[in-house]
């Protein structure tokens, strides 16, 4: 089976539904990198007429990206990734509080890796006291219990938009009211939100949120950093004084402006009803599963507060990684590609209370740009199939 769709790679191939994983770049994308990647290679900090070309096409970039979560252009930062983003964030905050006094982080237990490995630095190499919480079955984190978790010496809380396994969103707007209330920083990683839902940081009531440009069809190694007027940081990385002093090194102009083009593709779709028509397209694969398998596909996640595009379900007698293995013609994944290939039950899904073995037999579907009803029907074919063959 193949696909008949009109990105370039994806025709002739299985029908690829992994987008929370990463998706293909959008041949506009392309089209917009390609003159500084060869005319307009100057360094943006030049003073000359080269130098001028690449800043003007940095600054353009910066304002798209800022545009598609609603943040003035001034507010966004250029990183090299969505792990740079998360770190300079979070360590960024803590180590820039002030000195002399105990420092604390409230973060919660389903993560993302690179949120909680720069938590785990800061409690060992900086003595910083980490609060991890946990998640109710359907994978949200209790706000209540955040504003509780709160104390005299809390610097930062640090929450995902939603979650890149199983979809399921975060009451970031109820957090974010006892962050301020308590003179708290709210960072929020929006790495799979992005350019999947509407995003508005003052409506949502952050202070720090990272978007990451290839999970919206620009290239891998490109992020940003929102960091609201006002918000100190202690830098990463020293050097020139790029990027406000915060991210040093020549800025990846190409990658920036592909970032910045896939930014306003992304708001141009949203608007276009994007967002509705990947619910379709998610719920339409639910069903057809409960169709063809009855009584053996259940849903993980939140029912209604998760991502447009993303299904995660776990399907009775048909462990993931061997049902995968069967499948040739789909490609999906068995959690999230961090830890892809591991025979291990997902941390995110036993959070939720699943046991290991309900947590091996799950699945991540995640529909993307070029996905249609025909590829949706027949990649719940063809997962049923091999279910079915695993289970006889």
């Amino acid at each position: 089976m193949t696909t008949a769709s009109a990105h370039p790679a994806l025709r002739g191939r299985p029908v690829y539904l992994d987008h929370n994983a990463t998706t293909p770049i959008d041949p506009a994308v392309v089209e917009a990198m390609t003159p500084y990647l060869t005319r307009e290679f100057g360094n943006p900090s030049s003073s000359h007429t080269y130098g001028a070309a690449a800043h003007v096409g940095l600054e353009e970039a910066r304002r798209q990206v800022a545009g598609l979560v609603c943040a003035p252009a001034g507010a966004v930062v250029f990183t090299g990734s969505g792990t740079e983003a998360d770190a300079l964030a979070i360590r960024g905050a803590v180590l820039a509080a002030p000195p002399g006094r105990r420092r604390h982080v409230i973060t919660q237990g389903t993560e993302h890796p690179a949120v909680l490995a720069a938590c785990r630095e800061l409690e060992d190499l900086h003595g910083v006291d980490v609060t991890y919480l946990g998640v109710d079955q359907n994978g949200q984190v209790d706000a209540a219990e955040v504003a509780a978790a709160i104390t005299a010496h809390t610097v930062l809380v640090s929450v995902m938009h939603a979650n890149n396994e199983t979809g399921t969103i975060q009451p970031i707007a109820r957090i974010a009211r006892a962050t301020r209330s308590a003179g708290v920083l709210l960072h929020v990683d929006a790495a799979q939100s992005a350019g999947k839902i509407d995003i508005d940081v003052d409506a949502l009531g952050v202070d720090l949120l990272t978007v990451v440009g290839h999970k919206l069809y620009a290239p891998k190694g490109i992020g940003a950093l929102y960091i609201r007027p006002g918000v100190t940081l202690h830098p990463l990385i020293g050097g020139g004084g790029q990027e406000r002093g915060l991210r040093a090194g020549t800025e990846n102009v190409a990658y920036a402006v592909g970032f910045g083009e896939a930014a306003a593709l992304a708001a141009r779709s949203l608007a276009g009803g994007e967002t509705q028509r990947l619910r379709g397209l998610r719920d339409r694969f639910e069903r057809r599963m409960e169709t063809l398998l009855p009584g053996r596909v259940h849903l993980n996640g939140h029912p209604t507060q998760r991502l447009p595009n993303t299904a995660n379900v776990r399907i009775d007698r048909a462990p993931a990684l061997a049902l995968l293995a069967n499948l040739t013609d789909v490609v999906v994944s068995a959690g999230s590609a961090c830890h892809a290939g591991r025979d291990e039950p997902s941390p995110v899904l036993t959070a939720m209370g699943l046991s290991a073995t309900q947590a091996l037999a799950a699945i991540r579907v995640s529909l993307g740009r070029w996905t249609s009803p025909d590829e949706v029907d027949d990649a719940s074919a063809h997962i049923a199939h091999a279910a079915r063959a695993r289970s006889t």
